[in-house]
């Protein structure tokens, strides 16, 4: 069987068995047992971003979606009255809430998550390109397994593209019991309502609710996704949205190859009878995403890509029924219907700040786009383990090391905030992020024959490049040179139309690449500092042995 179970390997914890608190561990320690958990992989520019060393799929494989969990088969701790005070408190029972909610108390820690129903269905449909969730240990929360993708750019007989990299659908139900599962093994307790505001005093954050219950805590994480309901921006948000309309049907028979995700038709040739409809296609683009289940059974998406505003639902539904009626597809059933914005871009919230983020609410959407779910799934450890960092650190020599630590006054709880805003965002993927903006930019600006053009070269580059940027692998300095290949790969008109729209976004991305070259975090520790750091924790590694072996020597006290 393709799937088969590999754990949480990347997402897991930090130790196995007992519930032993890693803040006991000897710094070096806590790093061998952090970097034991991931799965080999290749050389790639972010830790967050592994990839996967394990052999190409190459066939087709297909299960039932698992049932969504329920109190009965998936039991966790739901209490009525929070705890007086908690190490880490986290809004949001998304994927990469619970993914760092159950990482924390794993390693030790009190952790509280606040979610209206901790069973509620996952509602939109999750894609992601298999390599992703092999690196994570996560095969056995794919559905679905396409062995390769397709993409058209237009009816001619060169318009077609296969694209070797297997792709597939996450198993939205698995995915949440398997990490509701590690959440109740791990002692994460949930309270059910939603947060309404923070405040925070006295190096304590205080979480109130919708009900009137608080909760408070040494740390507050925001994971209530695009909602973002702690998180500050000190700047306007304005992003561009992916919208689509989906759904899942039965149907008589369709066109589409079994192992073959369809990534994106941008073939335009069901738009010929409506002629207003086909000027506004022209105008702001729209593609078909279809994933075939079995010759009767298919989920077909009419996405566009990036526009600000939004495309409406009703336009998009109204493209996808005139597209499937011209391929001649017979819907007999919908299954299930998708409507699904995602803010793309944007600017970041204020970071460092007194509350930590992760997923939507973090900015962690690909804004050229829309991939979100390996991005802050691979996210999870690294925010969980700076959360766990700081947590375990002393706040003194006097300090009993077996006590979370927990913040004395604001000027300690806000430095414990910037280093993990600090791991969360470092300047490395700043700099990715206002490459990757000025892409989302640059296909705003883009009508049907330019976007064909564009993806034309786009897939035309190295596998390196293309899957590089799709999974956020790619270093700045990396991110240059696909810049350059897609320049060279692309046709006149396109290199034309790359620099009238591309040289405005340039100088926009280089203003905010600028602040990265200097001091981007106040205090951030010198290249000396952190060696002095790491020089005082291998000393203190090393001595570790040695007074335990010493504290073994029985004493003699005579006869």
């Amino acid at each position: 069987m393709l799937l088969t179970s590999k754990g949480l390997q990347a997402l897991g914890t930090r130790q196995t068995g007992a519930r032993v608190p890693a803040r006991t561990c000897a710094p070096s320690v806590r790093r061998s047992a952090r970097r034991s958990l991931l799965v080999p992989v290749q050389s790639t520019s972010f830790a967050d971003s592994p990839v996967t060393s394990k052999p190409p799929i190459n066939r087709h494989a297909y299960r039932d979606p698992s049932p969504w969990p329920t109190p009965q088969d998936t039991p966790i701790q739901i209490v009525d009255t929070p705890p007086e005070y908690v190490d880490l408190i986290v809004a949001g029972g998304g994927p990469s809430g619970i993914a760092v909610a159950q990482r924390v108390a794993a390693a030790g820690f009190s952790v509280v998550v606040i979610e209206q129903d901790p069973y509620a269905i996952w509602p939109n449909n999750y894609g992601v390109w298999v390599d992703e969730f092999q690196a994570m240990g996560l095969e056995d929360c794919l559905q679905v397994v396409w062995p390769k993708a397709k993409v058209w750019l237009h009816s001619g007989p060169d318009g077609e593209r296969f694209l070797k990299r297997p792709f597939g659908r996450v198993d939205r139900p698995a995915l949440k019991k398997k990490l509701l599962s590690q959440c109740a093994k791990a002692g994460v307790k949930f309270i059910s309502t939603n947060v309404d505001g923070v405040s925070h005093a006295n190096g304590c954050s205080t979480v109130r609710c919708k009900d009137g219950r608080t909760v408070t805590g040494s740390l507050v994480l925001d994971a209530t996704g695009h909602a973002r309901k702690l998180v500050k921006f000190d700047r306007k948000f304005d992003p561009g949205y992916q919208g689509a309309y989906g759904i899942i049907c039965e149907v008589e028979s369709h066109p589409f190859e079994i192992d073959t995700m369809l990534f994106m038709d941008w073939r335009d040739d069901h738009t010929e009878p409506f002629p207003v409809m086909r000027r506004e296609n022209q105008a702001l683009p729209t593609f078909l995403y279809a994933m075939p289940f079995s010759k009767t059974k298919i989920f077909v998406e009419e996405t566009s890509l990036v526009a600000r505003p939004a495309v409406g639902f009703k336009e998009l539904k109204e493209r996808l029924d005139a597209r499937l009626k011209h391929m001649g597809i017979k819907v007999k059933k919908i299954e299930e219907e998708e409507y699904c914005l995602i803010p793309m871009g944007g600017v970041l919230p204020v970071h460092p700040q007194r509350v930590l983020g992760i997923g939507g609410t973090a900015g962690m959407v690909h804004p050229s786009t829309g991939f979100m779910m390996s991005r802050m799934l691979g996210a999870a450890p690294t925010v969980s383990d700076a959360i766990i960092d700081q947590l375990s650190r002393p706040a003194d020599r006097a300090t009993n090391s077996a006590v979370a630590r927990k913040p004395r006054n604001e000027a300690e709880a806000e430095a414990m905030a910037a280093a993990i805003w600090r791991a969360t965002w470092p300047v490395e993927r700043i700099r990715q992020r206002a490459f990757n903006n000025f892409g989302m930019d640059m296909l705003l600006s883009l009508n049907l024959a330019q976007i064909r053009d564009f993806f034309n070269a786009f897939f035309s580059l190295s596998d390196f490049h293309w899957h590089g940027f799709l999974s956020t692998r790619l270093s700045f300095t990396e991110l240059i040179g696909f810049g350059l290949s897609l320049f060279v790969s692309a046709n006149n008109d396109a290199r034309v139309n790359l620099l009238q729209q591309g040289v405005p976004g340039l100088f926009k991305m280089l203003y905010d690449v600028a602040p990265t070259v200097g001091e981007y975090y106040k205090d951030d520790p010198t290249v000396k500092q952190q060696k002095s750091a790491a020089d005082v924790a291998a000393a203190a590694a090393k001595r570790a042995p040695v007074q335990s072996t010493q504290a073994k020597v029985p004493v003699s006290v005579g006869k």
